[in-house]
């Protein structure tokens, strides 16, 4: 569906909602609402049948059973009304929880295939921020069920409502927070369950200030969710909820203010009701996960700056030094040494004639047999294009000649590409100095330089000394 197309959906919802609002606690309002209910849950269900079948389905078919529960726990609190008998506390509330883990499972795994190898941070945030609605939670809403005198099922099962919402806010956190692009889907996915969770906090909060049967006016905002779920479902650009994405999530302030607030929470709760022991272990646990937050943070810096420094000084395809540190080499230079400056032969032939993919197997073949002819304490260098220099400490003439000799054979030899075999040939110019030489930095580098042009001219595959003909 395109966004126009969702629009209208949606509006067309939220008409529906409305008029279910105005009829509620009727008989037209709740047979029109389980119509309504029935009607969104096989459009959910129908959305997630156009999706190919494999791990991208998934995620949806959990999204869309739960509200397939929650249709089944009010159809039997229905029965139960229209019978004229109280249903037993659990029969449809198990129905009511079990949707919310459900709709959990299906926004982690969300979460998981939109930033794969990439939700630590997002996990961490999310559940600083779980941890301070957890004790709210604990403080306002479990507790006084747990005080009531009241029997073992009605003790139990209420308080069991904002434990499930807890855990579907950490589930849609981790979506919210997590790197991927912000698209219509995200946003309507976000806020359905947004939604499901202010109705969730509404029904307790709102009946201590307003008649109960005013509050429950609400109830028909859960299709309004639903609805958005399916829009999110039908929605052209779904696969941003369980593809990798392209965006890079920064830091956004906010982000910031809220895990402050997480933060400022659990003191300040703890100061209002007396709890010291909740506050104490809620004040814990987000601090804990702010530190590790903290801590991977810092080692992420670490290892970009790492990253970033190294990359400043190799060469990105061949993964040699690059011409930085061939100048800082030759600068603390103090005794003996050989540089061979060489330059391929038959390169550009390659380039021109297989493409530049062959071109680059070429460089990082003939820098692998650079590096294998050299000792441990030699230094492999790719200047840029097809030239390459050897800086070899305490290296006698005779072993640069040596050296020379053996690239020449190592870089020679075939290489083989696709069904044919590449033939690439290597001119050296060498350039040795003895510890009484005084030759300047530049100067050693010019002269291997000019050596190496002396040997193109002289024809493919030879090296020459510099000051010397072979």
């Amino acid at each position: 569906m395109t966004t126009s197309s969702i629009r209208i959906f949606l509006g067309g919802a939220i008409a529906a909602v409305a008029g279910l609002m105005l009829t509620w606690d009727t008989t037209v309002g709740n047979v029109l609402y389980v119509i309504t209910y029935l009607t969104l849950c096989t459009m959910a269900w129908l959305a997630v049948r156009r999706i190919p079948p494999g791990p991208d389905r998934r995620p949806w078919q959990l999204a869309a059973a739960a509200p397939a529960l929650w249709l089944t726990g009010d159809i039997i609190e229905l029965v139960y009304y229209y019978l004229g008998a109280v249903p037993p506390v659990g029969v449809a509330d198990a129905f009511w929880l079990a949707g919310y883990p459900v709709l959990a499972v299906a926004l982690t795994m969300m979460a998981r295939r939109r930033a794969p190898n990439n939700l630590r941070g997002a996990v961490l945030d999310g559940l600083t921020l779980t941890a301070a609605a957890a004790l709210a939670s604990w403080q306002y809403l479990i507790l006084p069920y747990l005080d009531s005198g009241l029997g073992l099922a009605e003790t139990i099962v209420p308080p069991l409502y904002p434990v499930a919402s807890v855990v579907l806010l950490a589930a849609v956190l981790f979506i919210a927070l997590s790197p991927g692009d912000r698209g219509a889907p995200t946003r309507l996915m976000v806020g359905a369950v947004g939604l499901y969770l202010t109705i969730d906090v509404a029904y307790n909060v709102l009946p201590l200030f307003l008649d109960y049967a005013l509050v429950s006016r609400i109830g028909p905002l859960i299709l309004l969710g639903n609805a958005m779920i399916i829009a999110a479902c039908l929605h052209e650009n779904r696969a941003e909820l369980t593809s990798p994405g392209h965006r890079v999530r920064l830091l956004h302030p906010a982000r910031v203010v809220f895990l402050g607030l997480a933060l400022l929470a659990t003191p300040v709760l703890s100061i209002f009701q007396g709890n010291a022991v909740a506050g104490l272990i809620a004040a814990t646990i987000c601090t804990g996960f702010v530190l590790t937050r903290f801590t991977i943070a810092v080692r992420e810096q670490e290892k970009a700056q790492a990253l970033l420094a190294y990359q400043a000084r190799h060469d990105t395809l061949t993964g040699l030094a690059n011409r930085a540190v061939l100048t800082d080499e030759l600068e603390r230079r103090s005794g003996p040494v050989a540089v061979l400056y060489l330059d391929l032969d038959g390169f550009k032939e390659v380039n021109d004639s297989h493409g530049h993919e062959a071109g680059d197997m070429v460089l990082a073949t003939v820098a692998e047999r650079l590096s294998a002819a050299v000792r441990s304490t030699d230094l492999v260098v790719r200047l840029g294009g097809d030239e390459f220099v050897l800086f070899c400490p305490n290296l006698p003439e005779a072993e640069a000649i040596r050296l020379a000799e053996r690239v020449l054979v190592y870089v020679s030899q075939p290489i083989p590409f696709r069904d044919e075999t590449l033939d690439i040939g290597v001119s050296v110019g060498i350039a040795a100095y003895g510890p009484d030489d005084t030759a300047d930095d530049h100067d050693v580098l010019r002269n291997a330089d000019m050596a190496m042009y002396e040997a193109k001219k002289l024809g493919r595959g030879r090296w020459v000394m510099a000051g010397a003909t072979e």
